[in-house]
């Protein structure tokens, strides 16, 4: 069955491109998805069809047709991935910003789970055929480390430490504002956004616990180097978290401001990721450096 999706213009996205503006609405709209369903007619401006190119004026009304999605079959694809550890169980891997972790609409080749599923060719089923082997998720556009498995005993496993808070996730991130304090706690109930869909934000209508820890890194001008560990892992809720108390982070397209620090995504890392081994119990924890754009605004922010 189709889906129907309405976007009313204001004045942040005045003169922004179409496709830039939907594809922001939900992360698994890809900017050669929306182009695409423009292209096919599926998107209209004010009741008329338009083209990828239309820059958009204050009080259109856009009209997304999300088509029925089609069966997917999971192609194994031949790419390079930056693995950290692999064994009969597990493997853990370092996802570059701008990959998606699995299939979906829009997103059928070139995710994660193809580059598994050449790579190894055995992952858990418990996730269904687009989903194998994956316990937890990051977002495209943040980068870092993802522990996978291999079969249904560690899946469960894993699942389980996930659920009981014993799995160490531990990200870095670049946010606008300057803290003044050096740790913090934010214990927010996490829920659909009721206006916007495809967001998350803080509620206490249909929402699931959620807290985040903080520790201040290092303070620029007008910005904030943190480290966040996940206490609970709720969609987007590092990004939602950090919005809340005023101090979004740099490059979200979705939850920071249009005027932000020149990087593709928002500068957010799982650099951190330790739990036990399903078969082994056996404690295992791995770090992944920051990536070379992140670090590159480090340096800018140092030497303002």
């Amino acid at each position: 069955m189709e889906e129907t999706v309405m976007i009313h213009i204001d004045a942040t996205q005045k003169n922004d491109r179409i496709d830039k503006v939907i594809s922001t609405k939900n992360e698994e709209w890809s900017r050669s998805q929306v182009q695409q369903w423009i292209k096919d007619g599926q998107i209209l401006v004010n009741g008329e069809k338009t083209k990828p190119n239309y820059k958009c004026s204050l009080g259109d009304n856009i009209t997304v047709i999300i088509p029925e999605p089609e069966a997917l079959d999971v192609v194994p694809e031949d790419m390079q991935l930056d693995i950290y550890f692999e064994d009969s169980d597990v493997i853990v891997v370092n996802k570059p910003r701008g990959m998606v972790v699995h299939p979906a609409v829009g997103h059928a080749s070139g995710t994660l789970v193809n580059g598994l599923m050449f790579h190894c060719k055995d992952l858990s089923g418990i996730n269904g055929v687009l989903r194998p082997g994956i316990v937890h998720r990051i977002d495209k556009d943040t980068s870092g480390l993802l522990m996978v498995a291999k079969n249904d005993f560690a899946h469960e496993k894993l699942v389980n430490q996930l659920v009981a808070k014993s799995v160490t996730r531990k990200y870095e991130a670049i946010v606008h504002g300057v803290i003044s304090h050096d740790v913090g706690t934010v214990d927010a109930p996490i829920g659909r956004d009721k206006k916007e869909r495809q967001s998350m934000t803080v509620t206490d209508d249909n929402s699931r616990h959620a807290v985040t820890h903080f520790r201040v890194l290092e303070r620029y001008k007008d910005f904030t180097h943190v480290e966040c560990q996940l206490e609970t892992g709720r969609t987007h809720q590092i990004r939602v978290h950090m919005k809340y108390i005023g101090y979004p982070i740099a490059g979200d397209p979705k939850y920071g401001p249009k005027k932000t620090l020149d990087i593709d995504g928002q500068a957010l890392h799982a650099g951190v990721l330790g739990f036990e081994h399903p078969r082994t119990g056996e404690y295992l924890e791995f770090q992944a450096p920051i990536p070379a754009d992140f670090e590159h605004l480090l340096k800018v922010l140092k030497n303002r």
